[in-house]
C-alpha cells in the first residue's frame, strides 16, 4: 500500500512517465507515511480518447488517484495530495498550445477488507 494511478493524455508524447512514476514514488517515501518503498505500486496508463470540457482546443490532463489504507488524517491526505500535485508541476516543458489540467485525488481503501501478500 499505497496504490498509485496515473493517467495521461496522449496529447503529451514528451512525457516521461517511468521518471514520472518514480518521482511520485520518492515522494510518497519522503512523506514519511510509508514503512517500506517496496510498498508502493503505480502504474500509468496513456488515454488515447478523451475530451477536456466543451471547447475544440487543444486541451489535455494528468491525473493521479492515490488509494491508501483508511485511518489518515485528513491534514496528512491533503498534504500527500499537494505534494504529489507539485511533484506533477515540476515535470517540465508542456506541448506548447496545449491547455493542461493536473489533479491528485485520494481515495480510502478500507483496510478490514484489504488483503495483501508479497512473494519472493
Amino acid at each position: 500500500m499505497p496504490h498509485l494511478h496515473l493517467e495521461y493524455t496522449a496529447n503529451l508524447p514528451d512525457l516521461a512517465v517511468e521518471k514520472t512514476l518514480l518521482r511520485l514514488n520518492n515522494v510518497l517515501m519522503a512523506s514519511g507515511q510509508f514503512g517500506s518503498e517496496f510498498d508502493i505500486k503505480s502504474r500509468a496508463v496513456k488515454v488515447e480518447s478523451f475530451q477536456v470540457g466543451t471547447s475544440l482546443s487543444s486541451r489535455g490532463f494528468i491525473a493521479v488517484k492515490l488509494s491508501l489504507l483508511s485511518g489518515r488524517s485528513p491534514q496528512v491526505k491533503k498534504q500527500l495530495s499537494e505534494s504529489l500535485l507539485a511533484a506533477l508541476q515540476d515535470l517540465g516543458d508542456w506541448p506548447e498550445g496545449v491547455q493542461l489540467q493536473l489533479s491528485v485525488e485520494l481515495l480510502d481503501i478500507d483496510r478490514d477488507s484489504y488483503s495483501k501478500v508479497a512473494i519472493g
